[in-house]
C-alpha cells in the first residue's frame, strides 16, 4: 500500500484515544482503541505507528476532533471538526435513519437530537456523573472492573435506587447496601440503572428520547448490560435500538470522513512530530514544588520519624492491659496499650460489612497471643458503631471521637490545639482551647479534599496511590487546581495534560488541591495561618507525604504526624481507658471464654416510608 493517499481521523478523548483509517471508499482498513493515562502524545504515537505497521508507508488526510483534540491539532498543524459534526456525519453514512444518539464516553455524555436536518446537542456540563469514569470509579467500589460489573448485571434480581449525579453520593448509597449484604449482582444493574436515570432526566431534561435510537461511545460499545437497561428503560424494540459495529469509534470515523483532500501528509512526519515531543504552552496556573530538592525531603522525613509512639510486644508484656476500638463507617481499629502508654498491640481492617463480627476477629486474635497474668482490666469504644460494641461486648465505657482523637493527638503534641482528620470520604477539624475541643467541623457534601479523590485520580492514571504519591514529591511545576469540585477538577486536569503536564505536576498539584479544599471549603479559612500553631494530623490521607507537605507549605506551620496517624482513635480510646480504670478499676469487657460462645445475627431492612 506504498504511498496510497487515506483518511485518518483521530479522536482525542478525556481518557482515550481512537484512531480511524479509511481508504476512498470509506471502508474501515484499520481502526485501535487506548486509555492514555495522561500521557496523549505517546498514545497517539503507539496507535499511528500500529498502522503504520499494519498499513506500510501511507500518506492521510488527518483530521482530529474530541475534547482533548484542540490544542494538539493547532501544534501538529492538522484541522479539527467538531465532535458533534464527526459523529453527525458517521451516523449520517452508516446509521440514516437515526432520530436520537445517545454516546457516553470517559467523562462525557451527549444526547444528539437529529430532527428534520437540524442537529441538536446536548451534554454534561458540570457533572461527570453518568459516565466511563463514574462507572470505573463504582466497580472499584465492588472490587471488579467495568466488564465485571457486566457479567454482575447479567444475573440481577432486583434494582436499588444509587444516585448517579455525583460518585461522592453513589458511594454514599453504595457503601450501606454493600454492608447490608446485597448482592453484587444487584448493585451492578443498579449502577447501570442510575447511569440510564441520570443520563435521561439530567441531558434530556424532559425531551422525549423516541423514534431510532444509536448508543455510540466505549461504555455502551463493551457493556451490553449497560445498553440492555438503555433499551429496557426507553421501551425500545429490534428496530429502534441501533446497535453499530464500531459504534465506540465513531467519532474517530466520522473525523476520518470530514478530512479534506487537500491536506495530505506522510504517515511517517506525523509520527516524526509526536516522536520528538510538543511542547505546549501552560495556560493552568503552576505551583511552587513541593521539596527544593532531595536535603530538603530528608530533612522532612527525619522531622517526621521522631513523632513515633513506643512500641512493645503483647506476648511477652505482663500485666494490666487497655483496649481501644474504633468502628468507623467502613474500618475497624484496635489498639492495647500497657500501662505507660506503650502499643502493645494495633489492629486496621476494612470492616466488611460487620464492624462487630471485624472486632471480634481482633479481639480472639489478642486473646491467642496475650499471656495468662495479662488483662484487659477496661476498655471504650468509639466512632459509629460505638454503642453497638459496646452492648456487644460489654466494654466498659463508649466516648465521642473527637474527645477520643484529641487524647491520642495531646499523647504526642500535649500543647494541641488544632487536629485535621483526612480519611477516604470523610474530613475533620478539631480546634483545642485551654485543653478542651472548642470547635469541630466536618466535610457535608463534598468529598474532593479527601483520600478518595486522590484514589480515583491515581486509578485513572494507572497508577497504585503509593506510586502516583511518589510522582508528586519533585516535581517541577504543579498544577494550581484551586479548590473544586472534583468533576471541574478532571477537566482543568485534562487542560494541563493537552499542555505536557506530566503526572508527577498533576499528582503534586492534586495533593496541594486537597489541602486548600480541607482548609478553604470544608474549614471556611479565610487565611490558612488561622488552622493553628501546634497542629497533628491524622487518618489514612496523611501517610501521603505530598499531601503532609501541602499542608505545611499552605499553612505556613510544621506539623506532627504520628506514626500510627491511621488508627489515632483506637489509641485515644485505649488511653482513655486507661485513664478510667484509675478512677474506677473494675471491667465489664467480655472474656475470650464469653467471645467464642457469643452469637449474634444481622437482619437486612428497608425503610418502607418513602416512594422508593
Amino acid at each position: 500500500m506504498e504511498n496510497k493517499l487515506f483518511k485518518l481521523g483521530i479522536d482525542i478523548g478525556s481518557t482515550t484515544v481512537k484512531i480511524a483509517v479509511l481508504d476512498d471508499d470509506d471502508n474501515l482498513l484499520f481502526s485501535d482503541y487506548q486509555r492514555h493515562f495522561a500521557n496523549i502524545q505517546q498514545t497517539l504515537t503507539d496507535l499511528l505507528t500500529q498502522a503504520k505497521s499494519s498499513l506500510g508507508k501511507i500518506q492521510v488526510r488527518p483530521m482530529i476532533t474530541g475534547s482533548g483534540g484542540l490544542t494538539l491539532a493547532k501544534h501538529l498543524g492538522v484541522e479539527f471538526v467538531q465532535e458533534v459534526i464527526a459523529v453527525s456525519t458517521a451516523l449520517t453514512h452508516y446509521a440514516p435513519q437515526t432520530d436520537v444518539a445517545i454516546e457516553l464516553g470517559g467523562e462525557d455524555a451527549k444526547i444528539i437530537y437529529f430532527e428534520n436536518g437540524n442537529v441538536e446537542q446536548r451534554m454534561n456540563g458540570i457533572c461527570a456523573g453518568g459516565t466511563g469514569s463514574f462507572i470505573d470509579q463504582m466497580a472499584s467500589l465492588l472490587q471488579t472492573d467495568a466488564p465485571g460489573l457486566n457479567t454482575y448485571a447479567k444475573d440481577y434480581k432486583a434494582l436499588y435506587p444509587i444516585a448517579a449525579r455525583c460518585g461522592v453520593f453513589a458511594k454514599t448509597d453504595i457503601q450501606p447496601l454493600i454492608n447490608e449484604g446485597a448482592s453484587k449482582e444487584d448493585l451492578s444493574a443498579s449502577i447501570f440503572q442510575a447511569v440510564v436515570n441520570q443520563t435521561i432526566s439530567g441531558l434530556a431534561c424532559g425531551k422525549p428520547i423516541r423514534g431510532h435510537v444509536a448508543f455510540l461511545g466505549g461504555p455502551l460499545h463493551f457493556l451490553d448490560q449497560l445498553r440492555e437497561a438503555f433499551i429496557r428503560t426507553l421501551k425500545l424494540d429490534d428496530e429502534h435500538a441501533i446497535l453499530l459495529d464500531n459504534s465506540h469509534l465513531f467519532a474517530a470515523i466520522g473525523s476520518a470522513l470530514n478530512s479534506k483532500e487537500e491536506n495530505n501528509v506522510p504517515m511517517d512526519d506525523l509520527i516524526d512530530k509526536l516522536s520528538e515531543g510538543i511542547k505546549m504552552d501552560f495556560e493552568v496556573a503552576r505551583l511552587e514544588p513541593l521539596f527544593d530538592g532531595e536535603d530538603d525531603f530528608r530533612a522532612f522525613k527525619d522531622r517526621h520519624a521522631k513523632a513515633e509512639v513506643k512500641k512493645g510486644d503483647l506476648a511477652n508484656y505482663h500485666g494490666n492491659v487497655y483496649l481501644g476500638i474504633d468502628a468507623g463507617s467502613t474500618t475497624t481499629k484496635l489498639a492495647v496499650v500497657g500501662e505507660d502508654g506503650t502499643l502493645l498491640y494495633s489492629f486496621y481492617s476494612s470492616n466488611n460489612g460487620s464492624p462487630l463480627a471485624t472486632s471480634l476477629k481482633a479481639l480472639k486474635e489478642i486473646y491467642s497471643i496475650m499471656p495468662e497474668d495479662t488483662h484487659i482490666v477496661h476498655s471504650c469504644s468509639t466512632g459509629y458503631g460505638e454503642a453497638l460494641l459496646k452492648a456487644a461486648l460489654q466494654l466498659d465505657d463508649g466516648e465521642v471521637e473527637t474527645i477520643a482523637h484529641y487524647y491520642a493527638a495531646a499523647f504526642f503534641n500535649p500543647d494541641v490545639d488544632c487536629i485535621l482528620d483526612i480519611g477516604g470520604q470523610d474530613m475533620k477539624c478539631i480546634r483545642i482551647k485551654n485543653g478542651v475541643v472548642d470547635s469541630v467541623q466536618l466535610n457535608e457534601a463534598c468529598s474532593s479534599g479527601c483520600g478518595s479523590f486522590i484514589e480515583t485520580f491515581a486509578k485513572s492514571l494507572d497508577f497504585t496511590v503509593q506510586d502516583f504519591a511518589e510522582e508528586a514529591l519533585f516535581a517541577l511545576n504543579p498544577i494550581d487546581l484551586g479548590t473544586r469540585c472534583t468533576v471541574f477538577m478532571n477537566s482543568k486536569v485534562k487542560q494541563a495534560q493537552k499542555e505536557g503536564a506530566s503526572v508527577a505536576d498533576i499528582s503534586s498539584g492534586l495533593a496541594y488541591s486537597v489541602i486548600k479544599n480541607a482548609l478553604f471549603k470544608v474549614i471556611k479559612l479565610s487565611d490558612a495561618s488561622e488552622l493553628g500553631k501546634n497542629i497533628v494530623v491524622q487518618g489514612g490521607t496523611f501517610y501521603n507525604d505530598a499531601v503532609l507537605r501541602s499542608l505545611e507549605k499552605v499553612a505556613g506551620v510544621n506539623v506532627v504526624r504520628p506514626d500510627i496517624a491511621g488508627i489515632m482513635g483506637a489509641f485515644g480510646c485505649a488511653l482513655i481507658a486507661k485513664e478510667r480504670y484509675e478512677e474506677n478499676p473494675t471491667t465489664t469487657t467480655l472474656g475470650i471464654d464469653e467471645i467464642n460462645n457469643l452469637t449474634f445475627d444481622t437482619k437486612l431492612t428497608r425503610c418502607q416510608g418513602c416512594v422508593h
